[in-house]
């Protein structure tokens, strides 16, 4: 299409500002941004909408437009929300370098442009293919009646011949074509990773790459534009069967347009998480502020039916705490870490099995601060109108759930536990999401997460509060991107050790361990993996030898070069208790 054609659309809301004799450039796409350099994800005859946010002065103009022209966009399109107006060093700016301005009425949505460029080009340059996108475009538009994600990937299958997935960051399959080969969960969790490390490091989707020798192309599904961190944790990602490399560009705008009409259904599924978001909320408040637990009571009764609908036995419940935290040495650019929580922990914690979009209904998640707090409802094991089993009696367990590869014990313990009523387990829990979260986080962001126990009623709700938030810290005091504990842990000596200060901690493990490294080092003794070894076999010489692939003797002679090395003796409770102290704070 023509730039022109959009100033025929009076509902688009734009008036142009400059550029007239450019009306005849051709729009290939349209991409949203207030990056100060957009110039990674540009790659010409885009429509560029702003917000103005990258602006903080009048010099800015002159250089985030030259980096538009340099890429060879179309035409830029600024929204009036943000500043009232259009500020005239912009349309300076736009006129220097010839790029057509047009100002975006507040009224009218970055989205609304958005759908209507990606509809219009499609048309005007691939008739076939655009049918399928205005095909999309109307089963997505209709509601719940008309289709949604897997409608349009059964679109793309039997249009296209192309088999796609739509992931979440966990590998979970938000939608799938209802014919076709299964995307292992395994494999969906590894192109989870994969993407998710393409974004971290800057390169252009979509992101190719092969997974037991199968080719597979990743696209994102983005809400916004901006720093990477806030959406990368939570963001669901297309993956197609195929590899893009030779692909012409009318395929390759094909498949983004897809990406953006599943945004749209992502919205919309977003916004229905209000009401859970602000339920969560008035608990956790109603919690910190020590409110009678009639209060809670009330309001948990409130929320049991929107989370667990049909279910009419009172609810165990459980809460779980997380925080993302990111290294960031300029305070301006610090990130809100409970929100970006939030979106998280309503991914994650979505049992694996479970295919669509739908199933973060089944528990709520407020933020304070820099944490998130979900509220997860559990269904009693003996409910009067359940199967038995702790299964609700709508068998909302996972569509699918018989259905997993071999191998995939973690995932469906993932779920299984909170059908019986029991609840998430941290290690479960932690054996889902490590993999592919761990490649989102990189070496700039942790992810740390505490499970309480399940509580029967409201009373119990403000000590699972706090007993999740210990356990978070106590997960926070180990090592690694992702780490989670749980509850059972806060009964151990484990609790203690993430409030013994740094400089005691070092003194304590240099003392005992430093000699056995040292030793180890000049004659490659291997004297810590032996102590380890030793101390989880309860200094049993025949268990830990045999665990080593040594003789009983050469097991002896090296604990009592430990000893030797240490002054201490490894036959002494106090003694042994200390080295296993010194190896869990190493």
């Amino acid at each position: 299409m023509r730039l022109r054609a959009l100033l025929e659309n009076d509902s688009l809301g734009l008036r142009l500002l400059g550029g007239e004799d450019e009306l005849d450039r051709t729009v290939r796409g349209v991409m949203t941004t207030d990056l100060r350099d957009p110039s990674r994800y540009l790659s010409g005859g885009e429509l560029v909408l702003t917000g103005l946010a990258w602006r903080r002065a009048p010099e800015d103009s002159d250089s985030f437009v030259q980096i538009l022209a340099s890429a060879g966009v179309a035409g830029l399109a600024a929204g009036e929300a943000e500043l009232g107006t259009v500020p005239d060093d912009l349309v300076t700016a736009c006129a220097r370098h010839r790029l057509p301005l047009f100002s975006v009425s507040e009224s009218v949505a970055f989205a609304t442009i958005t759908e209507h460029v990606v509809r219009q080009v499609s048309t005007e340059r691939a008739g076939d293919l655009a049918a399928v996108v205005d095909r999309h475009r109307r089963l997505m538009s209709s509601g719940p009646a008309g289709g949604g994600p897997d409608v349009v990937l059964d679109l793309l299958g039997s249009d296209l011949d192309l088999a796609a997935w739509v992931l979440s960051p966990t590998g979970r399959q938000i939608a799938r074509p209802s014919e076709g080969p299964a995307l292992p969960h395994a494999t969906a969790a590894r192109l989870a990773g994969a993407h998710m490390a393409a974004v971290r490091g800057g390169r252009r989707s979509p992101h190719r790459t092969t997974d037991e020798g199968v080719a597979y192309s990743l696209f994102p599904v983005r809400r916004g534009t901006g720093d990477p961190r806030r959406t990368v944790l939570s963001d669901w990602m297309l993956a197609v069967a195929a590899d893009t490399g030779d692909w012409p560009a009318e395929r390759l705008d094909l498949l983004h347009g897809v990406t953006q009409l599943i945004a749209v259904e992502r919205d919309r599924r977003d916004a229905s998480r209000t009401v859970r978001r602000r339920l969560a909320q008035e608990v956790l408040e109603l919690v910190q502020t020590g409110a009678s637990p009639s209060e809670i009571a009330a309001r948990l009764r409130v929320a049991a039916p929107v989370l667990l609908p049909g279910q009419s036995a009172t609810p165990h419940w459980q809460v779980i705490v997380a925080r993302v935290d990111w290294e960031e040495p300029d305070p301006a650019r610090a990130l809100d870490g409970g929100a970006i929580a939030q979106s998280l922990l309503e991914e994650l914690l979505v049992d694996p099995r479970i295919v669509g979009p739908d199933g973060s209904d089944r528990f709520a998640v407020a933020h304070v601060d820099d944490e998130a707090v979900a509220l997860v409802p559990l269904v009693p094991h003996d409910a009067e109108d359940g199967t038995g089993d702790g299964t609700p009696a709508d068998g909302t367990t996972g569509p699918g759930s018989d259905a997993l590869e071999p191998g995939a014990a973690d995932t469906r313990e993932h779920g299984a536990a909170a059908a019986r009523g029991e609840g998430l387990h941290a290690d479960t829990l932690l054996a889902a999401i490590g993999e592919p979260l761990g490649r989102a986080l990189a070496d700039d962001g942790r992810l740390t997460l505490g499970v309480s126990a399940a509580v029967h009623s409201a009373e119990g709700l403000r000590g699972a509060l706090e007993e999740a938030r210990h356990a978070r810290r106590v997960a926070a005091a180990r090592p690694g991107a992702v780490r989670a504990a749980g509850h059972e842990e806060l009964a151990s000596h484990v609790l203690l050790l993430p409030f013994v200060p740094d400089d005691v901690r070092r003194a304590f493990t240099a003392r005992l361990l430093d000699p056995l490294r040292d030793y180890d080092r000049k004659h490659r003794a291997e004297l810590v993996p032996t102590l380890e070894a030793f101390l989880s076999s309860d200094g049993s010489w025949t268990r830990c030898a045999s665990r080593l692939h040594l003789h009983v003797n050469t097991l002896r002679y090296r604990v009592s070069r430990i000893e030797q090395l240490t002054g201490r003796d490894l036959s002494r409770l106090e003694d042994k208790l200390d080295f296993f102290l010194a190896l869990r704070m190493s």
